[in-house]
């Protein structure tokens, strides 16, 4: 009789061991899964970004010549004398006949006036308007021959005209290697800062895209929609990226 009860005791007692056994075996499977699955799910994600000095090869120029005179006729003839000298001016600077592009003369009656400022039916005189815009590869004749139009005003002649525009005709292109170089950047600063931690970087697991700038050289200024400067013929195209990696310790 007692050595069944003893049996049975001994019994108990080894099957509450393998209980506790398999209890603390099974609480260090499911630690240690958690900790794997903890480190699987971290993360680390950094800005990569670049800058590169780009020189604008596409120049674009418009001026406008412009008469007045009660007589039509007479506003016509002296647009034409004008503007005929305008183009000389141009075309004797070294722009080609195929950079040229010459718009329709435009007319604008203008009508005499109330003493409160309305307007009346009896015509005062007559506004012509002639365009004139350049497309063209050279960039520096172009931006000469912008600042050297006030000979034209000295003749008498109303030519008025914008700042030229540059751009560089390569931009595409060079946006996609900016992207690739600010995600290398991307790259580097995300393996210095896992080093530095005691990690290591593991695979990208996204990417995207920051607003693209073109910015005069040396400016700080950017925009949340992206900027293009035209007003300067070197300028600063600057790419970022985000990038996200994994990270293993």
């Amino acid at each position: 009789m007692n050595g069944s009860v003893s049996g049975n005791r001994g019994g108990l007692l080894f099957l509450g061991l393998f209980l506790a056994l398999g209890m603390v075996v099974s609480s260090y499977l499911v630690s240690s899964t958690v900790q794997r699955v903890k480190l699987a799910n971290q993360t680390i994600r950094v800005k990569g970004y670049t800058e590169r000095q780009i020189t604008s090869d596409i120049v674009e120029w418009r001026g406008e010549v412009q008469t007045r005179d009660p007589d039509l006729v007479t506003a016509y003839s002296r647009l034409e004398k004008d503007f005929g000298e305008v183009l000389a001016f141009i075309q004797k600077q070294g722009i080609s006949g195929e950079e040229i592009k010459i718009s329709p003369v435009s007319t604008r009656t203008l009508y005499k006036k109330t003493e409160k400022g309305s307007n009346t039916n009896e015509i005062e005189g007559y506004v012509l308007e002639q365009a004139i815009e350049i497309h063209s590869g050279n960039v520096e004749l172009v931006s000469r021959l912008s600042r050297e139009t006030t000979s034209l005003i000295r003749r008498g002649i109303h030519f008025s005209a914008g700042d030229p525009k540059y751009f560089c005709s390569r931009i595409n292109d060079i946006k996609i290697e900016l992207l690739g170089e600010a995600t290398r950047n991307a790259l580097l600063r995300a393996q210095q800062l896992a080093r530095n931690s005691g990690s290591e970087v593991g695979n990208l697991r996204s990417c995207s895209q920051g607003v693209f700038q073109i910015t005069p050289l040396y400016s700080t200024d950017v925009s949340n929609y992206g900027r293009y400067d035209t007003g300067t013929i070197e300028k600063a195209a600057k790419a970022v990226v985000t990038v996200e990696y994994s990270i293993r310790q």
